[in-house]
C-alpha cells in the first residue's frame, strides 16, 4: 500500500506563499509519478503539477505556471509545492497523488492515480 498525507494549508492572503508538503510511504513511491491537484468547492479535481519518476517536472496547469514549483525528493519520499502570488481562486484543497502512469498524456488526469492524501486546505482570502 501507499499512504500519503499532505501538510502545509492554511489562511493566506493574496500575494503571500505556502509550500505545501507530502509525505509517503510505501514502496512504491521512488518509482511512482506523483501529481499535485486541488479541488474548489463546486469545480471538478483539477492538476496543479506533476512529475515523472525522475522527479524532474513534466507540466504545470496553465492557471499556476511561474507561481508554483513542485519538487520531489525520493530518498526522503516527500515532495512539496512552493506556491507563491496566491490568488484568490487558488483556494482549494490540495491533494497530493501517486501513480504508476509515466505516459504523458495520462500525468494530468486524476482518474489515472491510484493513490491520494486526504487533502489540505488552502484558502486565500483578502
Amino acid at each position: 500500500q501507499v499512504q500519503l498525507v499532505e501538510s502545509g494549508g492554511g489562511l493566506v492572503q493574496p500575494g503571500d506563499s505556502l509550500r505545501l508538503s507530502c509525505s509517503a510511504s510505501g514502496r512504491t513511491f521512488s518509482t511512482s509519478a506523483m501529481g499535485w491537484f486541488r479541488q474548489a468547492p463546486g469545480k471538478e479535481r483539477e492538476f496543479v503539477a506533476v512529475t515523472r519518476r525522475s522527479g524532474s517536472v513534466v507540466s504545470y496547469a496553465d492557471s499556476v505556471k511561474g507561481r508554483f514549483t513542485m519538487s520531489r525528493t525520493s530518498s526522503t519520499n516527500t515532495a512539496t509545492l512552493q506556491m507563491n502570488s496566491l490568488k484568490l481562486e487558488d483556494t482549494a484543497v490540495y491533494y497530493c497523488a501517486v501513480g504508476p502512469t509515466t505516459i504523458t498524456s495520462q500525468l494530468t488526469n486524476p482518474a489515472a492515480y491510484a493513490y491520494w492524501g486526504q487533502g489540505t486546505q488552502v484558502t486565500v482570502s483578502s
